[in-house]
């Protein structure tokens, strides 16, 4: 709990001020906050086996410290044996301290775990959130690789309440996110 705590501290203390100065925002209320981090594993293979979703679920509860939901597909496509309301993925919507918690393990624990790891790419979608896709769910510390029976990849999603790509790749930098070509405005 204590890792959560420093972690908003810091975004109080360090980032508030510093993205303030860099925008010349007149308020803090103006300064972008990280509202949510949404983590999404779509599992087209759980067409084929049912269990699949139950692991999944599992180790994203075990990752996440949240309980992680199914979730269904909307409408029947025959070419891929799908119909309506089959489990296709598995995902968890994180807020407040657990969202923290997760940011701080994902940066300091997880990143530096993958091979060759020369940092994330930093393409925003426009509206100052980032998608961060990881091809293996076993970079985590949580997961126990004796136990994996599939290698699943997964989308994080930061969103942040930033009004342009400029101020959320300067407030997911200063959270420590390993940006690539990390530009200094």
């Amino acid at each position: 709990m204590n890792t959560v705590a420093t972690l908003k501290q810091d975004y109080k203390e360090r980032i508030v001020p510093a993205l303030k100065k860099e925008f010349d925002y007149t308020s803090v209320m103006q300064v972008p906050v990280l509202e949510k981090i949404v983590i999404n594993q779509g599992l087209g293979i759980a067409t084929a086996d049912k269990k699949i979703i139950d692991v999944t679920i599992d180790e994203l509860t075990t990752i996440t410290g949240q309980k992680a939901v199914a979730t269904f597909s909307k409408k029947d496509i025959s070419n891929f044996k799908l119909r309506r309301k089959m489990p296709i993925g598995v995902m968890v919507t994180l807020r407040h301290e657990k969202m923290y918690e997760f940011l701080q393990r994902l940066v300091r624990v997880a990143l530096p775990r993958i091979r060759d790891f020369k940092g994330i790419d930093s393409k925003l979608d426009g509206r100052g959130n980032y998608t961060l896709g990881i091809q293996e769910q076993i970079i985590f510390p949580e997961i126990n690789i004796d136990n994996i029976t599939k290698i699943l990849g997964m989308n994080i999603t930061f969103v942040t309440s930033a009004k342009t790509d400029e101020e959320g790749y300067a407030l997911l930098r200063e959270f420590g996110l390993p940006f690539k070509n990390a530009k200094k405005n």
